[in-house]
């Protein structure tokens, strides 16, 4: 793929958030995602059309992250009220809220089995809970960071956090095991890469930062625009080929992987990038703002 190839332009707006929209995401195939935000609500698009299928209203302060399972059947959200809320999708029903975070929820993920949601909490905790248990205590709480967990990203075998204390944290649940890397900048978003091998960690000096996850190894850096005060999402295309996330100014940027060279940049939105989402398998890709829209990117 080359570098005009990637998506600039404008295929969509989806409008509907009354105030911020803190995250998009693409579901498994992509042929629909959902948008939460300021207004509480969680929305379900199919961004393609442009049209708005469904609204998700139980939330009693704002969505941070929400999440879908890879058959569509259920999801997962978080945010402002401590919850975790686990919804029926086709009905718009909550299942199950699971509580005992401390404080704020900042992320939210299903494991690929669609059984167990973890979280990341501004208690400096990471928290699992078992979709299909009707206990509502965690089956395993994850506290050793120093500060707030922003961003939780799950393998077969391990969950991975990002934390304002500066680290990625690595916990292999099978063998009991933490790893630690330790970049010294506040962590705001962690994505992993297509293949499994690598995480992009987005720190709080305005750098985008790759990480080899066998080692530790520091890749490389990406720079060039403003993050400082907000979350904002960060992820790979779906080739691994380029590196993608938003700005404070409202322009999203591309970045070679290996050379870290801006290959591409655009004004998205009119403030701050929030969220950024790439197709899995098309040149596409969805961005949220805090001016109130989600934007459908295509080639």
């Amino acid at each position: 793929m080359s570098a005009s190839e990637l998506p600039g332009k404008e295929a969509n707006v989806l409008k509907g958030h009354e105030g911020a929209v803190l995250a998009a995401r693409f579901n498994g195939d992509g042929n629909y995602c959902l948008s939460c935000g300021k207004d509480r609500t969680i929305r379900l698009w199919n961004p393609h059309r442009g049209i708005h299928i469904k609204t998700y209203k139980a939330h009693g302060r704002e969505v941070r992250d929400v999440h879908v399972t890879p058959d569509n059947s259920k999801l997962c959200s978080c945010g402002g009220d401590r919850q975790i809320f686990y919804w029926d999708v086709a009905t718009g029903r909550v299942i199950r809220k699971f509580r005992g975070h401390d404080g704020e929820v900042n992320a939210v993920k299903f494991n690929e089995y669609a059984s167990v949601v973890v979280s990341a909490g501004y208690d400096r905790s990471l928290r699992a809970w078992d979709c299909r248990s009707h206990s509502t205590e965690p089956i395993q709480i994850i506290d050793t960071f120093l500060d707030t967990v922003m961003s939780v990203c799950l393998t077969k075998t391990e969950i991975i956090g990002g934390s304002v204390d500066g680290t990625v944290r690595t916990f292999d649940i099978r063998m009991g095991r933490e790893t630690s890397d330790d970049l010294g900048q506040p962590v705001n978003c962690i994505s992993m890469s297509n293949d499994g091998n690598c995480i992009l960690a987005s720190c709080l000096d305005s750098t985008l930062r790759l990480l080899d996850r066998s080692t530790g190894e520091l890749l490389q850096e990406y720079k060039g625009h403003t993050c400082k005060s907000f979350k904002m999402d960060c992820c790979l295309t779906n080739t691994d080929a380029y590196v993608t996330g938003g700005s404070e100014d409202g322009t999203i940027f591309f970045w070679d992987l290996v050379d870290a060279s801006v290959v591409s940049k655009f004004r998205a939105h009119a403030s701050v990038v929030t969220s950024v989402s790439y197709h899995p398998k098309d040149n596409c890709m969805i961005t949220s703002s805090v001016d109130g829209t989600v934007r459908v990117w295509k080639t």
